[in-house]
Parts: C-alpha cells; structure tokens; sequence
C-alpha cells in the first residue's frame, strides 16, 4: 500500500511513540477495504506500541478505521483511506494518540480539555483537497485531548450516497452531532470560539493586559509573515494579530513561480512562513480580526487597534497586511447556493462534481487553470468570459482548448444563478453581443474573477482608491503617520507572492524609520510628570 519511501517516512516517525495506540478496522467487500485492510497491516508492523484490536463494526462505516489511546481513551476515526493530502493527519493522529506532544500552546490545551458534554464530529472531505487536513487535525488534536470529543474524517468520495443525502458540495464540510457545524478551513481556535461560549470575552480580556507593541502588524499572509521578521530582527517589541495566518496563500495550490522554489504548494509555503516567525519573539495572536484602527491624537502617540471581540491592542506603528479574498459575482442565487453548487476552490469541491457539468466563471490564468483541472473529473466544463478574449497565459488558453469537454463562451456575463432550493441547477447568463438571456444546466459554478481588498474595516481612516485598496507611497507608508502597508491589500498593480514579501519587508523598514525618527509621546510625557513630581 505504501511506498518504499513513504513506509520509511512512517517508521521514523513513529519512533516518537511513547505510550500504546490500538488500531482497529471495520471492512466490507469491497476493492477499497482491502486497500485499508493492507494499509492498516503495515502501520502495525512499524511498532511495538501499536496493537490491532477486533471491535464490534455493526455501527461503523465501511471501509474505515479507529485510532484509540490506551492510556487516554481517546478516539479518532478515517472513514475511506486517508491517503493523498490526509495521509498526514493519519500520521499526526497516530501519534498524538502515542503521547507525542501537541503543537498547541498550554492555554489552547486547557481550554479544550475544559470543555463539558459531548462533542461528536464529522468531516466531510476530498482527497485533492488542501484546506481539509487543516480541519481534519485540528479536531482530531481536540479529539486526542478531550475522550468526550471525537471526529471522523469521512472521505466523500467514497461515501458519495452520504454526501450526496447531505447535500454537500464544498469541503470541508464538518457535523456536530448530526447537524450542519460549519465549512470551510478552520483552526482550533476558530473551532473553540464557536462551541466555548466564554472563548470570546476570555481572550479580550487577555488581549486587553497586553503591553504596548513597537510594530503591530495586521494580516498573517506573505506581506504579514515577512513585516514581523523585518521588524523583530530590528529588536523591538513585534506582535502579529490575523484572522488565520498563512491568509489565501492557504488556499493556493500549484506555485511555481517562486524564485529558487521550482515547485510548492501554498500550505507548505505558509508553515515555512509560521515556522520563520516563530524563530523570533513575535507575539502571534491569530484567530482575530480586526474591526478599526484609531488614531494618536498626538504625534507619536500610540495607535489603537480595535478587535471585533472590542479587545484594544496599541502600538507605536502598525502595519497593514490584511490581503484580498475572492471576488463574488453578486448575482442572485450566488449567497443562496455558496457551498451548495456555488464554489471558488476547485481543488476542494472538485471531486464532488465528479461526472457531473459545470461552469467556470472567469477567463483569466485561475480560471482557465480550474477548467483544465476540472476537466480531468467532471463530464463537462463551460468557461463563461465576460469580455471579447480570454486573459489567461497561451499555453494555457492552448491546454484548454485542446480538451474535448471544455467549451469557452465570450461576451458571457452571469445574471443569476439557478437552484432547486437544496443545490444548483444552472445559471442564466447575457450574450452581451446579442444582448439574448441564455441558460445552462449544471451542478456547480466556480467562481474564479479575481480578488477583492480586505480593507473595509478602514473605510474612512486611510485613504484609499475607488477598488478599496490602500494607498501606500515608496516605504509604504498610508495617509496616516505610524501607519503602514503592503501586499494585495495596497494598490500595488501586481498580486503575487514574492511582490507582496517584498513590500512586506519594505513597510517594516519604513515604520522602524518613523520610529527612530519619531520621538515617543509616552515616555515623554512620562519624563514630563517625573520632572514636575521632583
């Protein structure tokens, strides 16, 4: 079942095993329980401390299987074969359920093992998909430290009827006692807020004693990761406050254009980025967003950054790295059916449209690469452009036409998406040539037009462009003093991963500029009352 290298890989790991973990595997007939069966066999052989047990499956899926702490009764559950981008979050649950230790801080620790009643968990993923192991390990990290929590990874593509009664068509995809928990990528944080009901007003009020920052920086992505280097090797007080850290680089897949990296993936990228941070004291709060930044009323005052959890953070300088998300059509139907046939990843809900028609909407490098990828897995992809010529590079305008499901359809604009109440049925669109409203059948639509600023949060404090870009001169310095900026957020013309590093680095140098050349109000008016109480 494994590979040579991937079996060596597993035997390393598994040496960091220290207490005993039973495997357990519920089987049918079929070719894909004997893959399992085959997979399982091997992992037992790899250690001492792993131990195959024969438990009662009569309410098991088929083909899954069990991980169980001895020492601490916990469970986590693979329903399917957790291969490809969970093959992972098998080798992590292997051993968190071993007692090696949990990459989690003490506090997250404590908060999980707190949590009262009882927590059943299912995720619904894909295999191609490379935002489901985010989800899939952080509950199954909670899952290994509360015995009252458990989750199952369940593979939709195997368990295709389940998906199908459920009406998923976007991964992930999590349950919580049988009902609808959430979609999309998620942290343990970002979990914990949502079934702790006390998480919100625990973490304001320990935001609330934080001392003041030097540089705060604002946006975990590219721009975000390489301002907190920038400026804690300056040796001052750094903190890095996001809504997840790794941004949309999280949802990138194929990069490869990376100088001296031939080839990665932006999951990889963004825990090299993690990982080089946390080599230097940065404060990282993630799992926050920001709701607005207020001005010092003097200059050199400390600026205040506003939590949506009303938590206030202040600091010297701040930098802004808040990024952009995907662009919506704003069409009817499209909030109606997002996660129902409405889609903007097709490396996640791809497999789910398997043999299925779909559209793209989008003629530029995203689109036409999401039509090519499609193509490979549904019957049919229609590529709706809404100019007179796609925009995408040639040889991969070449690639797509030469498939034979792929139509491209110019002058296209989409007017409304279609839908029977629990998914999509079709989309309606305007011949803008002939001015004529067509429609097409179909079971998905993945949206692929481009990206929006996330900058409404500053509407009204710094300036920005008629698109909701920040404006930023040479060091990357807004219209507010002390206030920096840099990546996709800025109105810089080109969006890419190393541009937005560089300016990254550019509005850290620029906010230790203002720094030194700034006198600090507060030890000033500090020295001020010392003066006048001698």
């Amino acid at each position: 079942m494994l590979d040579a290298n991937l079996k060596a890989q597993l035997q390393n790991y598994l040496q960091n095993l220290t207490s005993s973990v039973e495997l357990a595997v519920f089987l049918d007939d079929g070719p894909k329980s004997k893959e399992l069966n085959e997979l399982v066999q091997e992992i037992a052989t790899m250690s001492p401390l792993i131990n195959l047990v024969k438990l009662d499956g009569s309410n098991e899926r088929a083909p899954s299987m069990l991980v169980r702490s001895v020492t601490n009764n916990t469970e986590i559950r693979f329903a399917g074969i957790p291969m490809g981008h969970e093959f992972t979050s098998l080798v992590l649950a292997l051993l968190h359920s071993g007692g090696h230790p949990i990459k989690l801080s003490e506090e997250i620790i404590e908060q999980v093992r707190n949590l009262e009643g009882d927590y059943a968990f299912e995720t619904y993923v894909s295999l191609s998909c490379q935002n489901c192991p985010d989800v899939v390990q952080a509950l199954n990290m909670m899952s290994a430290i509360n015995p009252q929590i458990t989750n199952v990874m369940v593979d939709g593509s195997v368990f295709s009827q389940e998906v199908y009664s459920k009406d998923i068509l976007s991964v992930p995809a999590v349950y919580l006692n049988g009902q609808p928990f959430a979609q999309g990528r998620m942290s343990v944080i970002e979990i914990l807020n949502k079934v702790d009901v006390n998480a919100h007003s625990r973490q304001a009020e320990a935001i609330n004693k934080k001392e003041s920052f030097d540089v705060l920086v604002i946006g975990g992505g590219p721009a975000g990761a390489s301002s907190a280097i920038y400026s804690a090797r300056k040796g001052i007080k750094t903190g890095v406050v996001a809504d997840r850290f790794g941004g949309q680089l999280q949802d990138t897949m194929a990069i490869e254009n990376f100088i001296s990296v031939k080839a990665t993936e932006g999951p990889k990228l963004v825990a090299s980025l993690e990982e080089h941070v946390k080599e230097y004291d940065v404060d990282i709060m993630n799992g926050q967003r920001v709701k607005k930044i207020i001005e010092s009323d003097v200059p050199g005052g400390l600026i205040q950054v506003q939590l949506e959890n009303d938590a206030i953070l202040q600091t010297r300088s701040a930098i802004i790295a808040t990024g952009a998300r995907w662009r919506e059509m704003n069409v009817p139907g499209e909030q109606e059916y997002k996660g129902k046939g409405v889609a903007y990843c097709p490396h996640c809900d791809g497999p789910l449209f398997k043999g299925k028609s779909v559209a793209v909407i989008g003629g530029g490098n995203s689109g036409i690469e999401a039509a090519i990828d499609l193509a490979g897995i549904v019957s049919h992809v229609t590529v709706l452009e809404f100019d007179t010529s796609l925009r995408a590079d040639a040889v991969l305008q070449e690639k797509a036409r030469s498939l034979g499901n792929v139509e491209i359809i110019m002058n296209a604009q989409t007017t409304e998406v279609l839908g029977n109440g629990n998914h999509v049925t079709g989309l309606n669109y305007l011949d803008r040539q002939t001015n004529e409203t067509k429609s097409i059948e179909l079971a998905g639509i993945f949206v692929q037009i481009g990206l929006v600023p996330n900058s409404q949060f500053l509407e009204g404090t710094v300036d920005l462009t008629p698109r909701g870009e920040i404006i930023t001169n040479s060091h990357g310095e807004t219209s507010i003093a002390g206030v920096y900026a840099a990546g996709d957020v800025t109105h810089t013309p080109y969006k890419q991963i190393i541009i937005a590093m560089g300016s990254g680095a550019t509005a850290a140098l620029g906010a230790f500029d203002y720094l030194i050349r700034t006198p600090n109000a507060e030890e000033e008016l500090v020295a001020e009352k010392e003066t006048q109480a001698a």
